[in-house]
């Protein structure tokens, strides 16, 4: 049975729109990633878009959006990557695992800032979801 994760940032722009790429790409449909925000943009970062496109890993369904979009999906596990997203996480049904971990927001920044980013997430945050899932 796939695995649904729900990574929770502020805006849904970057990071989280980052990590829910990965997810994806990391986990060959064991692992279904979703992403939202607390208080979601509505657009996608250019950069991290990008950075996303240059490995390969863009999907257009990836979009920003508000936490009532993904509320009816039964998550295992909700990842916060900002803590005002840790401080302002809903509480979700079922006993659904909740873990925070932090990434320095690229918004507003160079677009090497993205791909250090987006290393950052892929050598922190993936190893973390591997190790609760296997």
């Amino acid at each position: 049975m796939t695995k649904k994760v729900l990574v929770l940032c502020t805006g849904n722009s970057c990071r989280s729109i980052i990590a829910e790429a990965l997810i994806n790409s990391e986990f060959d449909g064991k692992v279904k990633a979703y992403s939202s925000g607390v208080s979601a943009s509505g657009k996608v970062n250019p950069n991290a878009k990008k950075v996303l496109q240059s490995k390969k890993i863009w999907n257009d369904d990836y979009h920003s959006k508000v936490l009532e979009e993904v509320m009816l999906i039964s998550f295992d596990l909700v990842i916060t990557v900002c803590e005002n997203a840790s401080q302002n996480c809903p509480v979700f049904p079922n006993n659904t695992q909740l873990i925070h971990i932090g990434f320095e927001d690229p918004y507003g920044q160079s677009y090497e800032a993205f791909e250090l980013c987006f290393e950052q997430i892929k050598n922190r945050l993936l190893p973390l979801v591997k190790s609760i899932f296997e």
